[in-house]
């Protein structure tokens, strides 16, 4: 049964189903994923399903909502600790417009 969901083929993160707990599997059928969740991950929460380098790009939804503020490995949570928010400039211009 699929406890997270991939919104778009190009996001580099899954929104959680319900909470997940550390060792828990990421499991969504329709694209084979199966990972092992590293954080405790509330409900509704993100999580990265490829390796994201600092001052790269979040994608969900198939758009940028955030540039990562440090690495962030497969299966970690994905949020304010670890995610800044578009500066306006940057909210302006398409995702491939800026690194």
């Amino acid at each position: 049964m699929n406890n997270a969901i991939k919104l778009h083929p190009s996001d580099n993160v899954v929104v959680a189903l319900n909470s997940l707990e550390v060792g828990e599997h990421i499991l969504i059928d329709e694209i084979g994923l199966v990972q092992e969740v590293k954080d405790k991950i509330p409900y509704g929460h993100k999580v990265c399903i490829q390796e994201i380098k600092k001052g790269e790009k979040i994608l969900k939804y198939g758009e940028c909502m955030g540039i990562a503020t440090n690495d962030i490995k497969v299966g970690h949570h994905v949020h304010v600790h670890n995610v800044r928010g578009l500066k306006e400039s940057e909210r302006l211009v398409s995702v491939v417009d800026f690194a």
